[in-house]
């Protein structure tokens, strides 16, 4: 009889890389010519709700007719985060205590949103347009922020590696 070693698996990535890998994922499927931002709202390590940035169901799509910009900004589009918490809205899932993976720090308008639906905890991937009174606003509602790295070119190439 042939001794045979097991097959060993590739090297399993975090909870956190995993999530914010899947937020990169759904910018994917953005609609937003100016910035593609993707969100997963996870709950007990598992993913509850998503969302991308783009046109409300059924409307046209920045990317078919441009962007219907007011005050410099596009007005047809709704932030991934809103999309993600108002898909829990939508089936009766509740996202206190949640934990909100994006691919961008939130806007604003998002923070207010997210601290409102009781998200525990943020972690976003990149920076941009970071405003200071979102910031201070997390803070006072104790919502944990975390800046973490999908690192998603290096993961698709370690996969394709492996096969």
């Amino acid at each position: 009889m042939e001794d045979t070693k097991p097959l060993q698996p590739p090297t399993r990535i975090a909870w956190e890389q995993f999530f914010a890998t899947q937020a990169r994922v759904m910018a994917l499927r953005s609609t937003c010519t100016r910035l593609s931002v993707g969100c997963v709202v996870v709950r007990d390590k598992r993913m509850i709700a998503s969302g991308y940035n783009g046109s409300i169901a059924g409307d046209v799509h920045c990317t078919d007719v441009g962007c219907r910009i007011v005050d410099g900004h596009c007005v047809r589009a709704i932030h991934a985060e809103q999309n993600a918490l108002l898909q829990c809205a939508k089936f009766g899932v509740s996202t206190d205590g949640a934990d909100l993976y994006v691919t961008h720090l939130p806007c604003l308008n998002c923070t207010k949103s997210l601290i409102q639906a009781g998200v525990a905890r943020v972690f976003y991937e990149k920076s941009y347009r970071p405003d200071p009174y979102a910031k201070e606003l997390l803070e006072f509602a104790g919502v944990e922020v975390i800046q973490v790295d999908s690192s998603m070119n290096s993961l698709c190439e370690n996969f394709m590696e492996a096969q």
